[in-house]
């Protein structure tokens, strides 16, 4: 009898939705977060941790949205960034990784349950705001990438609002994502942001982009000297193509 020679493959391919139009929903995170304990979008920390070291210090505020089920928190705990709030949209998601970070002990981390789009926080709360791929569900049939839907960014910018005035006044925003350079620069910078635009790249196949916005630096020569950055060549390995990430990718 034949077995599955990669578990870990076929407990992906399990929760992928039947189009990307399902990430949309909040029905199937919850039954999705319901049926699967851990999953990394864009790569685990191990591969950003450098870039993470470089620009946020232990004793910083964190915020993170969209938490799912990473496990980005616990390594940011681990690495001695303990004051750190987690939120997530999803009920299933905050009630599993409240247990979670309960059983390790980890009980300076913050977990609630609320909107990216509606920040339920005072202004100037945060030294740090994180989100790894939470974004990239903003593009989920946004259209053409170049002139995306009125709704799209209307939602993108209603998000960057929010971060932006949570955020102290020399705050940082970090963006992991792998939309490119040319697509996010002209949202993230919009005349009412005052933050720098600076990113580095990441991953082997896929060149993951680190995007770093440092609140009250907004320069000109930033905005130069990206434009000139060329975006890496892909050229993606067996495994990379058959990961929900690339599905995702080729399909907002």
């Amino acid at each position: 009898m034949e077995t599955d020679q990669n578990p870990k493959s076929a407990e992906k391919k399990a929760v992928l939705p039947s189009s990307t139009s399902a990430y949309l929903d909040p029905h199937y995170w919850n039954e999705r977060f319901s049926n699967e304990e851990h999953y990394e979008w864009l790569k685990d920390y191990t591969h950003f941790r450098h870039l993470v070291r470089a620009h946020v210090k232990p004793g910083s505020s964190v915020l993170e949205l969209g938490c799912g089920n990473s496990h980005l928190s616990d390594e940011l705990y681990n690495d001695g960034i303990t004051d750190i709030t987690c939120i997530d949209l999803s009920a299933v998601a905050i009630e599993k990784m409240q247990e979670r970070l309960r059983l390790k002990g980890y009980k300076e981390i913050k977990v609630l349950e609320a909107d990216m789009l509606d920040l339920p926080f005072s202004a100037e709360c945060f030294d740090v705001v994180i989100e790894k791929g939470t974004m990239e569900v903003l593009f989920v049939n946004s259209g053409d990438p170049w002139n995306p839907r009125p709704e799209t960014v209307t939602k993108v910018m209603a998000m960057l609002e929010g971060v932006h005035r949570v955020l102290k006044p020399d705050g940082i925003f970090i963006s992991i994502s792998f939309g490119q350079p040319h697509f996010r620069r002209p949202l993230f910078n919009a005349p009412k942001f005052t933050w720098s635009f600076e990113y580095s790249t990441f991953g082997d196949g896929f060149h993951y982009f680190f995007y770093i916005l440092r609140k009250g630096k907004r320069s000109s020569y930033c905005e130069e000297s990206c434009e000139k950055r060329e975006t890496p060549a892909i050229n993606l390995p067996h495994e990379e193509l058959e990961s929900e990430d690339y599905i995702f990718r080729i399909n907002i």
